[in-house]
């Protein structure tokens, strides 16, 4: 009777108490269970179980648990092999316990060993709170990095918390009557050993198992955080802790998520099928239907908003936000699907149509000036400026997508601007050169591409103008970087074929020659033209006599 007072707990401790021991192996054995995960190889394997416990382990109050401690290094076997240091035979059986959440395997191993001095052991015939205050089941619990962790609970626990800990325990009381103990209060004070190899996370099963013990697991979740709680929900899933799966998807729905805690939880969603009903409002956090479709209205939308802001500060940061959303090598980009081509140029020829009224009202033509201004409120050059800034921004998203090749079309087909261009003062044309700087420097940085036509169209619409704006465009950079400009404007012309490169460099040298700084210095590509003109014009004669001949 001794033995059995040292083996409950105090009176003034919970039913869940924790102790530590570094003490030698017990002299009795005890019987085994094993769960094994299901490995993706052909078979699996089993270990034998190995036996560190100390019955007189003084408890803590906590815990619900005996913790007894590591397990002796000798006792931690390969797989499929037999520790020498246990002569006992052992009896193997397989039981496979169905489950809801997840597709696994779990196996029984018993170990016939001589069963324990029953008054080493509290008797359940005493009422239910003793038999439920008992240690009578332990937990080996070994780690996949080699560590192990060994764990006394109560077997009332367990069958109330774990389908998969109650299937095992009842099979294995199963086993006890049908060797001939058919006494059940026997078989249920005899120690269950079930071992769980291949653990992830020991802490995190210990956790999982104290929570078993907590009347409010809500508030105990509260204090270990959501990381910490989603692994806490994988191994209740796994053991089909209902209690605990209902808490964990509760929490988690509740609180905010870290992208990584957001990643992590998909992960486990991907594995693990859920009660809709517990989990619906997390994968409504998680997916959207329809999301292709979604997205991509969601980003027209995006385009709308910005281009049609009329607040400076929140469009500009706006224009940075989507911009980089939308950037191919943005982190977000394995997020969205391609962008609609179409969608973007409908924003831009409406950025264009409005660009067309506003120079008409500058030009006193257009019918609705008073009623616009009322609107709006602003100066016309900054409504001019606003406008000429979303089509560049929208040409800059053409552009990192690789689909700027039809804005150079659209853009050297504006013959109505090109008019209102002439009539307009310098102090706001100036803006539509803009436009043209942009697309010069993508094509003399090679990144925008199109056919010769395309810029030989552009060219011939918009290089006067370019020529006359440069002055303007030089006193008011706005993030232009002038020496790219002009570097670039020399590359893009000498793409074109012979005869407009003549001719365009021509008109650049008369208008450098009367006007000097307030026209672009293409001097250097100049010569390369000149050189590759004149000076090798004698082999290119002789090549093409060659060719003729």
């Amino acid at each position: 009777m001794a033995d059995s007072a040292r083996r409950k707990p105090s009176s003034q401790t919970r039913k869940f108490s924790c102790c530590c021991s570094s003490s030698g192996h017990p002299h009795s054995p005890e019987n085994t269970i094993i769960i094994a995960k299901k490995i993706h190889k052909k078979h699996d394997f089993f270990s034998k179980p190995t036996s560190n416990s100390v019955p007189n382990s003084p408890v803590n109050s906590k815990s619900g648990l005996n913790f007894v401690g590591k397990i002796d290094p000798r006792r931690i076997l390969s797989p499929g092999r037999v520790s020498p240091l246990d002569s006992d035979p052992t009896a193997v059986a397989s039981i496979h316990e169905p489950s809801r959440v997840v597709d696994s395997a779990l196996k029984l191993r018993s170990e016939p060993f001589p069963g324990k001095d029953e008054s080493s052991l509290s008797h359940p015939g005493s009422g239910s709170e003793q038999c439920g205050d008992m240690f009578d089941v332990r937990l080996n619990l070994r780690g996949k990095n080699g560590g192990a962790l060994v764990l006394e609970t109560s077997s009332e626990v367990l069958l109330a918390n774990s389908e998969v800990f109650a299937g095992l325990i009842s099979e294995y009381r199963k086993g006890l009557r049908s060797t001939g103990d058919s006494n059940v209060s026997n078989a249920s004070s005899k120690m269950c050993r079930i071992e769980v190899p291949d653990v992830d996370n020991l802490g995190v099963f210990r956790d999982t198992i104290e929570l078993m013990f907590e009347d409010n697991i809500t508030k105990r979740l509260l204090k270990i955080g959501v990381y910490r709680a989603i692994d806490i929900l994988e191994v209740s899933a796994s053991i089909m802790f209902t209690k605990g799966v209902s808490s964990c998807l509760k929490y988690l729905e509740a609180v905010p998520w870290t992208e990584e805690e957001e990643q992590k939880l998909r992960g486990l969603f991907s594995v693990f099928k859920f009660e809709d009903t517990e989990s619906g409002d997390i994968l409504a956090r998680l997916y959207l239907h329809n999301s292709v479709d979604c997205q991509q209205n969601l980003g027209r939308q995006l385009v709308w908003s910005v281009t049609t802001c009329t607040y400076t500060n929140a469009r500009n940061e706006l224009k940075s936000l989507v911009k980089s959303l939308f950037c191919r090598s943005s982190m977000h980009e394995k997020y969205h699907p391609e962008l609609n081509k179409e969608d973007l140029y409908i924003v831009c020829q409406s950025c264009l149509s409005s660009l067309v009224n506003l120079l008409e009202e500058a030009t006193n033509t257009s019918p609705n000036r008073k009623a616009t201004k009322r609107e709006t409120g602003k100066p016309l050059i900054e409504r001019i400026s606003q406008q000429v800034g979303n089509i560049n921004w929208l040409l800059e998203i053409l552009l990192d997508q690789q689909m700027g090749e039809k804005f150079v079309d659209m853009w050297a087909d504006q013959g109505e601007l090109l008019k209102l261009h002439e009539d307009t003062s310098p102090m706001i044309r100036y803006e539509l050169s803009r436009i043209s700087a942009t697309l010069i420097i993508a094509m003399g940085t090679r990144k925008l591409h199109c056919h010769s036509d395309a810029r030989t169209g552009f060219l011939q619409a918009w290089f006067h103008p370019m020529l006359s704006d440069f002055g303007w465009l030089r006193r008011c950079k706005k993030e232009l970087d002038m020496k790219a400009l002009e570097e670039a404007m020399g590359q893009t012309l000498l793409t074109l074929p012979r005869k407009q490169q003549h001719t365009l460099f021509m008109e650049w040298f008369r208008c450098f020659s009367k006007r000097g700084t307030e026209c672009p210095n293409l001097s250097k590509a100049f010569q390369i033209w000149w050189r590759r003109s004149f000076l090798r014009g004698s082999e290119n004669n002789a090549v093409e006599f060659r060719l003729t001949v």
